[in-house]
């Protein structure tokens, strides 16, 4: 397949591109600063350097999947939903490319059905990055509200941190916990859960979660 990766030398994004070019799938990485991103996938990476913002749907078009691993700072979090906003305007009646958004923890319910954003604002210094889980959280409930675009999100457990891959377990609206009775996704899980979904669709229009 075609996979184009939006923010392929973020964490989550390069953990997606390395398993999506391990397992033989024609991967272009879209990033605004090319020399970081050969850094971190390699020189030999395939690129197209453009901000995101001024993506064309003729730069895209041509994919089956674009995934958007897009990051940004917590005074800039409106973005994520944004560029949600943007992509689904370019293929609002189409089938392809599927839209594939990795999304927060934030938007999953925990035990008492409350959504875990409400106990991430009550964190000790939360104030500083809690705009990011509260737009991630606004990008899944603009999601929803889409009926005629091909798309599907993912979210992490409430730990997301850089680590190997293990054997994702795989869940709906509910946080999930791992095997130690914490609640954690490694990027490397991430990718293995992402191409598992891109290769065998099993979702339209909804999200998923996953754990360790």
């Amino acid at each position: 397949m075609k996979i184009a990766i939006i923010g392929a030398a973020g964490m989550a994004g390069r953990a997606v591109y390395r398993e999506a070019a391990e397992r033989g799938h024609d991967v272009v990485g879209i990033v605004r600063n090319a020399d970081r991103a050969k850094e971190v996938l390699g020189s030999d990476a395939n690129l197209l350097v453009k901000d995101a913002f001024e993506l064309q749907q003729s730069d895209l078009s041509s994919f089956d999947v674009v995934v958007n691993a897009f990051a940004t700072a917590s005074d800039k979090a409106y973005l994520h939903v944004d560029l949600t906003a943007k992509l689904v305007a370019m293929f609002r009646e189409t089938s392809s490319p599927r839209l594939f958004f990795i999304l927060g923890a934030g938007s999953l319910l925990d035990q008492n059905e409350r959504p875990f954003v409400e106990t991430i604002k009550t964190l000790p210094g939360s104030e500083a990055w809690v705009s990011i889980p509260v737009n991630q959280f606004k990008q899944l409930e603009f999601l929803r509200q889409v009926d005629n675009v091909n798309w599907v999100g993912v979210s992490p457990s409430a730990s997301f941190v850089v680590g190997e891959k293990h054997t994702p377990v795989i869940g709906q609206d509910h946080l999930l916990t791992a095997a130690d009775g914490k609640s954690h996704t490694t990027n490397g899980t991430m990718a293995v859960a992402v191409l598992n979904e891109i290769e065998k669709p099993t979702v339209l229009r909804a999200r998923f979660t996953v754990s360790d």
